[in-house]
């Protein structure tokens, strides 16, 4: 059971940095035109507290992971990591008002079946 908890929390980690990247992303503006801006630009982000959070949960995400991995079969633990794209659209929607389209609500359905399938086997 604590192997489900290990997934868990590398589903938990990767979605914080997808989302907290974004965010950021969104705050820091247009990415620009000249290489020398887009030099400056990245730095800046690299540099964010914020996006480095998401790095370090990157990294976190990973130990967990491999923490699982010592549990479970490759081949039945990392259908679960396809949840993050679940969280990731569902959080996209609510945090940044992207649409859920009737083709990405089709997708997340195929994708919970397909673990709720895959994880008897």
């Amino acid at each position: 059971m604590i192997s489900y908890f290990y997934i868990f929390l590398t589903i938990v980690f990767t979605v914080y940095g997808q989302i907290v990247l974004k965010w950021q992303v969104i705050g820091a503006g247009e990415f620009p035109a000249s290489a020398s801006d887009k030099i400056l630009f990245l730095a800046r982000l690299v540099l964010n507290p914020w996006v480095i959070s998401g790095f370090l949960a990157a990294f976190l995400a990973s130990l967990t992971w491999m923490a699982a991995m010592t549990k479970l079969e490759l081949s039945h633990g990392y259908p679960f990591m396809s949840l993050n794209f679940v969280f990731v659209i569902v959080l996209s929607n609510l945090l940044f008002h992207e649409a859920i389209t009737m083709p990405k609500m089709l997708g997340l359905g195929l994708i919970i079946l397909g673990i709720a399938v895959g994880s008897r086997g």
